[in-house]
């Protein structure tokens, strides 16, 4: 058995690949897309371990039917020397999440998660957040905080904090994205949130079985936005906490559904809308 198996091929395809991908809500996002538009077509989970990315990716455009991949945890870097053209974006990023089977064969690679956490911000908080009125601080600096810091860079914050428990990951992020990122040691974590117009938290802190983020909020101007990319629970502690206190909060799942609706152009030729029925339907 391969990826590739299906018993119809003639249609129009797209899927995610992975290792494990067993988790992955992209299935359920793009299916729900594909009946609302009544479109013929499918998407389905790709096993593929890293060490086989390469083989996947040139078998990939020979595929009757196949327009495309997400890509997930741990391929998001694995694919990088398989494809013909990267966009500016990932390259900055350093990951991609997103493949387009051009007309040609070649494959095309782009990120698609920095789109989708300012589309969500700009969709769920439409009045409350501006880049450019104020500094955010942005906790971790991982994969995920790399596409978020380009997101604010890009469209305009004028200053970022970026905190994370191992300061030398920080103070790396900092020598690459230039002088408005400005490296906050752990200890003060705290004190870094006075003044703030966003706080994003980019680490698994938070999620089901994992330990809850520890950031007390006090120094949080009360009119800031907060987000979590966390999404299970929808709810996390952080945004509990930020909520209580009357900040107003974004969920971590409108970034998921968000950075799905390029790809899903791409390959099925409609651009697609987030719903809350969308919402209901890929937690559920």
């Amino acid at each position: 058995m391969t990826a590739f198996d299906t018993e119809d091929d003639i249609l129009p395809r797209a899927g995610v690949i992975g290792w494990p991908v067993d988790h992955s809500r992209s299935p359920k996002l793009h299916g729900f897309w594909l009946a609302q538009y009544g479109l013929s077509g499918r998407y389905d989970k790709l096993p593929v371990p890293p060490e086989d990315v390469g083989a996947f990716l040139e078998a990939l455009p020979k595929e009757p039917g196949f327009r495309g991949v997400n890509v997930t945890l741990p391929n998001k870097v694995a694919v990088l020397p398989y494809l013909a053209e990267i966009d500016p974006v990932a390259k900055r990023i350093g990951a991609v999440n997103t493949i387009v089977v051009r007309e040609d064969g070649s494959l095309h690679g782009s990120n698609t998660d920095a789109f989708g956490f300012l589309a969500s911000l700009r969709a769920d908080a439409p009045k409350i957040w501006r880049a450019a009125n104020g500094p955010a601080v942005v906790v971790g600096a991982g994969g995920a905080s790399r596409a978020i810091i380009v997101a604010l860079l890009d469209a305009g914050t004028p200053e970022l904090r970026l905190t994370n428990r191992s300061r030398d990951k920080a103070e790396a992020l900092a020598a690459e994205f230039g002088s408005r990122l400005q490296v906050v040691d752990w200890e003060e974590r705290a004190a870094s949130l006075a003044g703030t117009n966003l706080l994003v938290n980019t680490t698994s802190l938070g999620m089901g079985g994992q330990p809850p983020l520890d950031l007390p909020l006090d120094d949080l101007p009360v009119t800031a936005l907060v987000n979590d990319i966390v999404y299970t629970p929808l709810e996390t502690g952080l945004l509990a906490a930020a909520r209580a206190r009357g900040n107003p909060v974004v969920d971590g799942l409108g970034m998921l559904l968000h950075q799905g609706r390029p790809g899903f152009e791409a390959w099925f030729g409609v651009a697609p809308e987030v719903t809350m029925e969308l919402r209901a339907a890929v937690l559920a």
